[in-house]
């Protein structure tokens, strides 16, 4: 029992901690920033105000991740990005395919929690900071309301990642809100004043059908007149959750200090809309649904944007610059809102695409003023502009997985975040994340002696001549163009014969296409057009021959286009490294299957090509004569560890009863870890939440393998991998003049890997 005396005062309850990197912010960008800092043996508190992880992915706002995958609505292909950010969608697709976002929830947490470097500290918000000068943060005050404590956290490193940028600000760190006029930055696409300079929150809800009538009386404060919101007639029944992100407002408030006035207004909004779907009558369905779910806290897009070492702008992404310090990449598209949202006229949204991903440089990543504080997420250096594409979650997630691997180097040799620039410390940051599993597009870095394999033998048992693909019974119209995307290897183009089936005779187009920058997939080159003869009937063997000798290996685009009448034979085989695709449009994330954006707004027109979801995305049947050679052991001696630029991947031969790779030293090595890049279909975008996916495991992913050394011993097995990056840590050590990987059984596809990495 406790009995206290009356007093003049208290003080609250004070912890005091010292740390190596204290990071603000527990959105996912703040939590893959501190599991890889962790990792690294950075002793890392990552501060969180909200009960759960994963900000604007979380439960408590429900919005699906997405990056440069863009829904798979853009010409990005095998662009998800790398690192812990992808150990986390790979695991949630396996575990929650269906996006229940609890469970999402759930894995962030253990995901961090099983860390031993990371102190977490939920239900705790910043409430100030000391500094030690002019430009140095010492120490930030932090209060957990739900157990009345007091934080006082010091570390030499800070990483700002709460998304309205609490760090930055209390820290004098130099920041932007709003829009640049055009000409700062030679911005075409920078919005004028009627559109808006702030892109607003949004509040999503969840109907659920009980199988019985339910009434719905509508709070006081729900919007009664639905002719308010001029795009009411886009309203469905059984669209939830992300479906209404258009549902949008505060863009012309501020979005920081007037959010909860925000948020009233989009609880106005979102009930009304279900008073709307419920008691209009234009709804019968909706009888049996009730309201299962609304958010209690909108979800934020835009507010302050640090200034780092450099800013990036519109002409950064849509020319996709290369910079000596990038880290990271991007490609969602230049997506821009107008600022009345919800109650605008205009579209939800103006966005327009590149031709490829881009690089993300470190200078966007610290703050030019406070020497030793990062800043990630949604607060990098970028114009509002380039912020329209730098803000989605992936990404943001992605640059703070840089920031992690930063902060490990500059406790290592004790230096600020600036310091990295110097060119050898700027290499040795790339490699780490590289070797982390960072996907950092045309970054090429000298060797360093330290990964064995590079200097090991290869050899396997079987390598992918691929031949062609076997017809299933199914087919797809050619009501429109479809395509092949092959790599294939410098010289002639191997003539390929598809079955196809038509009620009449027909002349079929057929064109070979390259993307005019190595590493897009944007086929904007035609290197030859082929016109073939299609005669009436069923499955007709009809070959295409090509003119063309191509300088470099790399990947063709093969386009049957448009035949209508005509029907192109399918198959069941998957293959990694080759992908059918339709010239389409992703209502999603594009209004038309080609790209015109406005004359003089700094965009390109382009078409879009894309894949099919599975259970769609048949690859054709076919035969290539002569066979494809793109798969050999050479692939895995590149730089990236999925298709980009080449195929990156052994792949074994379908026939192969027992694929294996080999490892041969001419002297024994002392090994304590083998790292594998197996491949888990980096085209899919693996949408967090409320997006069911068809599968758990990808089907081109290797599934039971083996480690085996020089004397046949068993190292290493996993029996039930379903992951992309496999570290295997050997403790005690293993001494050999020889490795060998065997397959055991695969998800479905051939066997393939894209990197065996050996230290």
């Amino acid at each position: 029992m406790i009995i206290s005396e009356p007093s003049s005062e208290r003080a609250l309850k004070k912890i005091e901690i010292e740390a190596d990197l204290t990071i603000v912010g527990g959105g996912l960008a703040g939590t893959c920033a501190a599991i890889t800092a962790a990792r690294e043996g950075v002793q890392v508190v990552l501060i969180q105000d909200r009960p759960v992880l994963g900000g604007n992915a979380s439960s408590e706002v429900r919005l699906w991740a997405l990056g440069a995958t863009s829904h798979q609505g853009n010409n990005n292909r095998w662009s998800r990005e790398g690192g812990v950010i992808d150990e986390i969608a790979v695991e949630n697709t396996w575990r929650n395919r269906e996006g229940n976002p609890l469970l999402f929830d759930a894995l962030l947490l253990e995901k961090v929690r099983a860390e031993a470097n990371i102190t977490l500290l939920l239900n705790t918000a910043m409430v100030g900071l000391d500094k030690d000068g002019p430009h140095r943060i010492k120490t930030v005050h932090a209060f957990c309301s739900q157990n009345s404590t007091l934080y006082d956290v010091s570390s030499p490193l800070f990483c700002d990642a709460s998304g309205d940028g609490i760090v930055g600000y209390l820290a004098g760190a130099a920041y932007r809100i709003g829009a640049e006029p055009a000409g700062e930055f030679d911005e075409p696409f920078a919005p004028e004043e009627s559109y808006g300079e702030l892109l607003g929150h949004t509040i999503y809800f969840y109907g659920k059908d009980t199988g019985e009538p339910v009434k719905y009386i509508a709070p006081d404060f729900a919007l009664k007149d639905i002719e308010a919101i001029p795009r009411h007639d886009q309203i469905q029944v059984n669209k939830y959750g992300c479906h209404f992100w258009w549902l949008e407002y505060g863009g012309r408030m501020d979005t920081i200090h007037e959010t909860e006035d925000i948020k009233w207004e989009l609880w106005k909004v979102a009930y009304g809309v279900w008073d709307y779907v419920k008691n209009s009558g234009k709804f019968p369905e909706a009888e049996t649904q009730t309201l299962e779910w609304i958010g209690t806290i909108p979800g934020k897009r835009e507010s302050r944007r640090f200034e780092g070492d450099y800013m990036m702008s519109q002409s950064d992404i849509v020319e996709q610059k290369r910079f000596v310090d990038a880290v990271s990449f991007g490609g969602w598209a230049i997506d821009l809102h107008p600022a009345d949202g919800v109650y605008s006229a205009e579209a939800g949204c103006h966005q327009f695409h590149s031709k490829g991903v881009y690089q993300i440089p470190y200078r966007t990543m610290y703050s030019r003023n406070v020497e030793n504080l990062f800043v990630t997420g949604r607060l990098i250096s970028a114009s509002h502009v380039a912020f329209g594409s730098t803000r989605v979650m992936m990404t943001c997630a992605h640059n703070a997985q840089a920031v992690g691997m930063a902060s490990a180097l500059c406790r290592e040799q004790q230096l600020n975040p600036s310091d990295l620039n110097e060119p050898a410390r700027m290499q040795q940051l790339q490699r780490r994340l590289r070797r982390s599993g960072q996907f950092i597009p045309h970054l090429s870095l000298p060797e360093d002696g330290e990964d064995l394999a590079r200097s090991a033998e290869w050899s396997t048992s079987s390598e992918s001549e691929l031949s062609g693909f076997a017809p299933s019974g199914a087919s797809a119209s050619l009501d429109c163009a479809r395509a092949l995307l092959l790599p294939v290897k410098a010289g002639l183009m191997p003539a390929l014969t598809f079955q196809l089936t038509s009620q009449s005779a027909q002349t079929l187009e057929v064109q070979l296409r390259v993307a005019s920058e190595a590493g897009n997939f944007t086929p904007d080159q035609t290197l030859e057009t082929v016109q073939v003869a299609v005669s009436a009937g069923e499955h007709q063997a009809t070959q295409v021959t090509f003119a063309t000798t191509l300088a470099n290996g790399g990947f063709v685009f093969v386009c049957l286009m448009a035949c209508p009448g005509v029907q192109l034979a399918l198959s069941d085989a998957y293959h990694t490294g080759v992908m059918p695709l339709v010239h389409s449009a992703n209502k999603k994330v594009a209004t038309s299957a080609v790209q015109t954006p406005p004359e003089g707004s700094g965009f390109h027109s382009f078409e879009f090509w894309l894949p099919e979801r599975r259970p769609l995305g048949k690859l054709p049947a076919l035969s290539i004569e002569p066979s494809v050679s793109a798969f050999g052991v050479e692939q895995l001696q590149s730089d990236y560890e999925r298709p980009f630029i080449q195929s990156n991947a052994w792949v074994a031969s379908s026939e192969d009863p027992a694929p294996y790779l080999d490892l041969k030293w001419t002297e024994a090595k002392l090994i304590t870890k083998v790292v594998i890049y197996f491949d888990v279909d980096y085209d899919h975008a693996m949408e967090s939440v409320q997006w069911h996916h068809p599968e758990d495991a990808m089907p081109f992913c290797v599934k039971h393998f083996r480690l085996l050394n020089a004397q046949g011993d068993v190292v290493a097995e996993l029996s039930d991998n379903h992951l992309g990056r496999v570290e295997l840590k050997l403790d005690a050590g293993v001494k050999t003049h020889a490795l060998r990987l065997e397959c055991k059984e695969t998800h479905g596809a051939p066997a393939s890997v894209f990197s065996l990495q050996v230290f």
